[in-house]
């Protein structure tokens, strides 16, 4: 009988330390542009140009009005690879986009496209927007390269292309895959980006001071060859990605950062200062490998797809695909289970989440893409696809171990389990009535519900 009570004590408390907060804020059947007239996009989808079915959210990024999204060309048919909706507009959950900086931009019959398919983007404080643009269309289709991968700058305040810096031969490997990307901007004219290759697994590092980039390689952005199996939304398959999730820690008095990082194939996660990687000489000697830490295990089935650092409060948000599911976890305590939470799980709207931000407003934003359905299935126009998810910081980690105030699960389970053997004890003493136990568990519900420490 004490088992099954304490059994549905646990139940209760892990849906109460989880309280969902997230909202959809954007919801799409089908992904939609911004044609100057109904007539060119009508013409766009006669010719080919235009193939809705063939678009897929994949990246996101948020800076003062605008929220921006890749859309990379995995199939023929996508007539902009990058764009945006303005915030302000709250006309309609389903906006359609307008493709970024222009139309032109993304015009694939020039000698040199400027766009091509970019994966990920991320704007920096010093109101740049950086884009790390893989140079390759029909992904799953015609492949096609167009030339190395490239990180393109702009300036947000004009959306002119500040600077474009191609990726030299050896730092782009055979089966190499940029898709994530992260930037060190304390000092805006020492700014450093990151870039994650999960095909040949290494790390790219960009100089913007210097205008130069090497390559650095460690076991630790491999694949775990037993943490290859997904099942998402009963499709079930095997990946074998590297290097994924990027985040960055607010500068240490040192006045670099510590990069957290993990590949997609893998349950662990890991870090290293960029005081290694910035150093060019050092990071690309076999001298590093000491320096890069484990950190530990997020559990089983726990695959990590994108990850950010909200450098104020300190969490890191990251995605589990597998569970659908956005996880968060206090970089100021161990890496252990006991400090990490879930702060947002759903079988319907969080398929596959894709990308994960923290905005200058301290806003979280989270994009679910059903990748592994389009790659592997078919979507259906009749029902919503993707979406992204919103919600404050402070809402997102309320009443989970990620929240400051709030005392970690094993905190509470330690004591209830004390209150439970002091039952125990009784019952061996004094032979404790039934009326007892009711009250000692009736205390125990008690101190779970107003546990919250102010």
């Amino acid at each position: 009988m004490m088992s099954a009570w304490f059994g549905l004590l646990l139940l209760w408390l892990v849906g109460a330390l989880a309280n969902d907060n997230l909202r959809v804020a954007y919801e799409w059947r089908e992904m939609d542009f911004k044609y100057e007239t109904a007539d060119q996009r009508w013409a766009a989808i006669e010719k080919g140009d235009f193939k809705p079915a063939n678009v897929i959210p994949f990246g996101l990024e948020v800076y003062k009005h605008r929220l921006f999204v890749t859309l990379p060309r995995w199939r023929a048919g996508v007539p902009a690879s990058l764009a945006y909706l303005d915030l302000n507009d709250t006309s309609t959950k389903m906006p359609a986009l307008k493709p970024y900086p222009s139309w032109e931009a993304h015009n694939l019959a020039e000698a040199e496209p400027e766009l091509i398919s970019p994966f990920r983007v991320r704007a920096d404080r010093c109101g740049r927007l950086w884009v790390l643009d893989l140079r390759i269309s029909g992904v799953l289709e015609k492949t096609k390269m167009y030339g190395a991968p490239q990180l393109l700058v702009y300036d947000l305040h004009n959306d002119d292309l500040l600077r474009r810096h191609t990726l030299p031969a050896g730092q782009f490997k055979q089966g190499s895959f940029l898709a994530n990307l992260a930037i060190e901007d304390g000092d805006c004219e020492n700014t450093y980006a990151y870039a994650g290759d999960l095909g040949s697994p290494g790390l790219v590092v960009y100089s913007w001071k210097d205008q130069e980039s090497w390559r650095v390689q460690h076991h630790y952005f491999h694949p775990d060859p037993m943490a290859g199996n997904f099942s998402v939304s009963g499709i079930e398959f095997q990946w074998d990605d590297g290097l994924y999730g990027l985040a960055l820690s607010k500068p240490l008095e040192t006045g670099f950062s510590t990069l957290y990082f993990h590949p997609l194939c893998s349950t662990m996660e890991f870090s290293v200062s960029t005081s290694v990687l910035r150093n060019k000489t050092l990071a690309t000697s076999p001298d590093i490998y000491r320096d890069f830490k484990v950190l530990g295990s997020r559990g089983p089935n726990t695959q990590a797809g994108a990850e950010f650092l909200d450098q104020e409060t300190g969490v890191l948000f990251y995605a589990l695909p597998n569970l659908n599911e956005v996880a968060c976890w206090r970089t100021s305590q161990n890496f252990t289970h006991n400090a990490q939470s879930r702060i947002f799980r759903n079988n319907d709207s969080m398929i596959f989440p894709s990308d994960v931000k923290v905005d200058q407003e301290k806003r979280l934003w989270v994009l679910s893409n059903q990748l592994p359905v389009f790659i592997y299935d078919e979507l259906y126009a009749g029902s919503i696809n993707f979406r992204i998810h919103t919600a404050s910081v402070k809402e997102a980690i309320e009443n989970t171990a990620c929240e400051s105030r709030t005392s970690p699960l094993p905190d509470i389970i330690n004591k209830l389990g004390d209150i439970l053997n002091t039952n125990v004890i009784l019952k061996s003493t004094s032979a404790a009535s039934p009326m007892s136990v009711s009250s000692l568990l009736m205390a125990s519900l008690g101190l779970l519900m107003s546990f919250r420490l102010f």
